[in-house]
């Protein structure tokens, strides 16, 4: 007798049944290690990037089967809103989907329509052949697909902000994840998103979400803008990143062994030089 599986909960579930907001971090390297290295730390959720990460469906697949048997959320963010790489996401058993760059309420409906199967979407059917249902040992997936995935749409410019309310009024939209750093570049500041007028976009966005009943997370690595972010009604936040801990934790102990050279620079090969673009 085959065995019979039941789909994991989805990260609206999760959101749902929440107390708190939900703390996660990012996963950049590529490394199902890390990725279970990670999974493992007691966050709530995992972003698994392949927007600007060196992300392909198979190194997707190995980090979904290697965090699985950990207590905590995988997200996965596919580079672009595209109906066919959502139908390989979804049919390699991705079940929660963060949107990158919808900018309006046409772009969410076009997410939401490649994660459901017709008449009510236009994801291609493959079960059989896919670990989405384990090929067809998850009992009825086929019309019970769409109740295994949960979709996050990003508002990360000035016209999504603007148009936020009708994105949140989307039909399939569970929740929207706001992205600072892009936010505000397309407002003319690019690195500052610390500015007022960004956090100001942001909160805008966390209170129309509040009003909407749909949770509104974000991205914050600083301590007291994410804890600020929470208080004003983030349901769930990204706090670190795999990189960003490797990039600075091997920074610091450089710091601690390595003397500096008399210009206050690391010894790279007695030029002075540091790898700034790093």
């Amino acid at each position: 007798m085959p065995v019979r599986v039941e789909p994991d909960r989805t990260f609206r579930q999760a959101l749902a049944s929440a107390d708190r907001p939900l703390a996660g971090m990012w996963v950049c390297s590529g490394s199902p290690l890390i990725a279970e290295l990670c999974a493992g730390a007691g966050l709530d959720w995992l972003l698994i990037d392949a927007e600007h990460s060196p992300n392909g469906l198979e190194s997707i697949l190995a980090q979904l089967q290697a965090v699985r048997g950990y207590p905590v959320q995988a997200v996965v963010r596919p580079p672009a809103n595209d109906t066919v790489l959502l139908k390989q996401y979804l049919d390699l058993g991705v079940q929660d989907l963060l949107i990158p760059m919808v900018n309006t309420a046409l772009e969410a409906q076009a997410a939401v329509a490649a994660v459901r199967y017709p008449p009510h979407g236009v994801r291609g059917v493959g079960s059989a052949l896919a670990r989405a249902s384990r090929w067809n040992r998850i009992p009825d997936y086929l019309t019970r697909a769409s109740e295994t995935v949960s979709v996050t749409v990003q508002i990360e410019t000035e016209a999504a902000v603007a148009a936020v309310e009708h994105i949140l009024a989307v039909d399939g939209v569970d929740a929207i994840f706001v992205g600072p750093s892009d936010l505000a570049a397309s407002m003319g500041l690019l690195g500052q998103q610390e500015h007022p007028k960004v956090r100001a976009a942001v909160e805008h966005c966390l209170s129309a979400a509040r009003t909407a009943g749909k949770p509104a997370g974000v991205n914050a690595f600083n301590e007291g803008t994410a804890r600020g972010y929470m208080a004003a009604g983030a349901s769930f936040v990204l706090v670190g990143a795999d990189v960003s801990l490797l990039a600075r934790g091997t920074e610091a102990l450089a710091h601690k062994f390595i003397p500096a050279t008399p210009d206050g620079g690391a010894p790279f090969g007695g030029t002075g030089d540091t790898p700034s673009s790093y």
